[in-house]
């Protein structure tokens, strides 16, 4: 059971698989057949009224009669080239006469009684086999005399195929003018677009490959139009001032360029590079080489057995490569590359079969013309291709930036509405602050002057009440002042009270200001930092005239580096220390600086350091027999909040 389980799968794929090869390879072979017929249909048509047929052969030393069209027995015949003698008939009183060869290989020598009136050997375009190139010559009026003339036509054959003549036409030129331009445009004129648009799409190609290195199927399709550039637009050699280097550039090409064609395709698809596919590239360099080393008709046969057979191959493995792709993906290039495949290997078919005299009476050469046109259609296409993405990528880019804007809309309103939230919370921060400053100063001083009040109490004692409520509530409004971040303005304030306070006592306020700044700039501080050191401050020279019986009180104000400090500076850089010192009798202490007594002396001292936590700022106690030190160190960079004294 589990054999046949796992056959089924296999089954099924084999059945999707032939499902799509089958209705492509019937697709295919209708191509082919739409291509031959029209390969029959669309040939040009001939004036056969003009037409020439019959005449007489010399050849190798004999004479005999042969009918056009006519493949000659010698592949090689310069020095003794066959020689066709013919007759025709003119007429006194028509117009200017032509004669028109629409088929010839290699190059014809023509003479009407006895007169050259067209050698091809000029023609550098029709001294090539592939391009089916017409002649036409307009014959002088002078060597026509009425009746019968004349006509000789020598066939230079320099093989390695053999010599091929065609009917020869001779007429009226208005009457033989339209079939020569007809097969001029089909044979001359079309080919040269299409190379010439070969051209264009290779240098596209080129430098669309050169923008973008990492793919160098452009590269391969760009190297391969050059090289049929290079066989279509170099002049071919004609003997015998031949150039045996420029004919193996020639013949070379075009099995270089059928195998860089299969790496193309390879490549386009995605497949793996085989190791074997390298030898394709073999039987060209082999023509090149031999070409350079050796005589014009060596590296001409070394094409016909070579060559050929490898443009023949590299199209069967173009069919079997985009077959593949077909049956795998169903894609629409693979699909058309496949049909364009076909038509090309239809007509290199057709080809072999006229090099091989298979079908008689033809000699018409369609690859090099489909092959150009399949590699126009294939850079088009891939042009179109890299256009389409670039325009996909505009695209993208565009709504890419209409998203980051939108992106940033939202986001500065989003920042709007946090600062706004943010200010909103800073102010109800302050507003509580405030409101808890008030609460625990001035409520309670207002408090205790309704609680006297209602004791009865000497009115002496409900002022002083009275003056330390009005002394916090001035606190707490002149902490609102903007001051810059400069505590010393501050400090100058609470300075003028904590002077009124002493007075009354006769207590000195000595103060001294040990460095020229002061106090560092803090633009951070905000009005509840100052509060609490304000009533830092305030508690211990309170202590200082309640407690310590003191005469006078020094406050110190310097600047320190954190290198001269105690090393309780929060971070690196200058901190400020105030200093509140007096002469008084002092108090005991703890191990860890609290007041022995349990009174009110020890609830103030906790309250002095748990404001100074607030701040971020460090409180230092140290009392004795000589006086109480209240050391109060600022931080670098006061806090936000005031989440320290929790």
């Amino acid at each position: 059971m589990s054999e046949v389980a796992a056959k089924a799968p296999t089954r099924a794929r084999r059945r999707r698989l032939m499902s799509r090869l089958v209705p492509y390879l019937l697709l295919q072979a209708l191509i082919v057949i739409a291509t031959v017929l029209g390969l029959r249909l669309l040939q040009p048509s001939d004036p056969d009224d003009f037409a020439v047929n019959d005449f007489s052969l010399r050849e190798d030393g004999a004479t005999r009669t042969v009918t056009l069209p006519h493949f000659t027995s010698s592949r090689y015949s310069l020095a003794d080239p066959p020689l066709y003698s013919g007759a025709f008939t003119f007429q006194s009183g028509d117009p200017g006469w032509s004669v028109f060869l629409p088929r010839f290989s290699n190059a014809v020598e023509v003479a009407v009684n006895g007169v050259v009136v067209l050698d091809s050997r000029r023609d550098a375009n029709a001294n090539r086999p592939d391009r089916n190139t017409p002649q036409i010559a307009p014959i002088p009026s002078s060597l026509l005399r009425d009746g019968s003339n004349q006509i000789t036509v020598r066939l230079f054959v320099w093989g390695p195929l053999k010599g091929f003549l065609d009917a020869v036409y001779v007429g009226p030129d208005a009457n033989l003018r339209p079939a020569y331009e007809t097969r001029t445009l089909l044979f001359v004129t079309l080919p040269v677009v299409f190379s010439a648009w070969q051209s264009i799409l290779a240098v596209i190609l080129a430098i669309m490959w050169l923008m973008r290195r990492h793919e160098p199927v452009y590269g391969v399709l760009a190297a391969a139009m050059l090289l049929g550039v290079v066989q279509a637009f170099l002049p071919a050699p004609v003997p015998p001032a031949a150039s045996s280097r420029l004919a193996a550039v020639l013949l070379a090409s075009a099995p270089i360029e059928s195998a860089l064609i299969v790496v193309f395709a390879l490549m386009f698809f995605g497949w793996r590079w085989p190791r074997y596919a390298t030898l394709l590239f073999v039987p060209g360099v082999v023509v090149f080489v031999v070409g350079l080393l050796g005589g014009p008709p060596l590296p001409r046969i070394l094409f016909l057995v070579l060559g050929i057979p490898t443009v023949g191959i590299c199209l069967l493995l173009m069919a079997g490569i985009t077959a593949a792709q077909v049956v795998r993906r169903r894609d629409a290039a693979s699909f058309t590359l496949g049909c364009a495949v076909t038509i090309v290997l239809t007509c290199w078919i057709h080809d072999m079969l006229s090099v091989f005299e298979i079908m008689p009476n033809e000699r018409i050469f369609l690859s090099r013309l489909s092959y150009s046109a399949m590699l126009v259609a294939i850079g088009a296409g891939l042009t179109w291709r890299f256009a389409r993405a670039l325009n996909q990528v505009d695209s993208f880019a565009g709504q890419l930036v209409t998203r980051v804007r939108e992106a940033e809309e939202r986001l500065k309103a989003s920042f709007v509405r946090e600062e706004e939230r943010a200010r909103a919370a800073a102010l109800a921060n302050e507003r509580t602050r405030l409101m808890r400053d008030l609460h625990d100063g001035l409520g309670g001083q207002l408090v205790s002057i309704v609680a006297l009040s209602e004791r009865g109490h000497e009115g002496a004692t409900i002022t002083n009440a009275a003056r330390a409520a009005l002394k916090d509530l001035r606190l707490v409004i002149d902490s609102m002042d903007d001051i810059g971040g400069d505590l010393m303005l501050a400090l100058g304030s609470w300075r003028e009270r904590a002077a009124m306070q002493l007075r009354p006592h006769d207590i000195v306020l000595d103060w001294r200001v040990a460095t020229p700044q002061g106090l560092p700039l803090h633009p951070e501080l905000r009005p509840w930092h100052v509060i609490q050191i304000v009533r830092v401050l305030d508690e211990a020279v309170t202590n200082a005239v309640k407690h310590a019986e003191a005469r006078h009180i020094t406050v110190t104000i310097e600047t320190l580096d954190d290198g001269q400090g105690d090393g309780q500076a929060d971070g690196h850089g200058p901190y400020g220390v105030i200093s509140v010192a007096d002469d008084g009798g002092g108090f005991a202490q703890t191990g860890n600086g609290e007041a022995v007594s349990a009174g009110q002396t020890a609830r103030g001292l906790r309250n002095m350091k748990s404001r100074a936590a607030r701040c971020g700022a460090a409180l230092d106690l140290s009392s004795g027999t000589s006086g109480t030190c209240v050391r109060l160190q600022l931080p670098q960079r006061f806090p936000d909040s005031d989440a320290a004294a929790d």
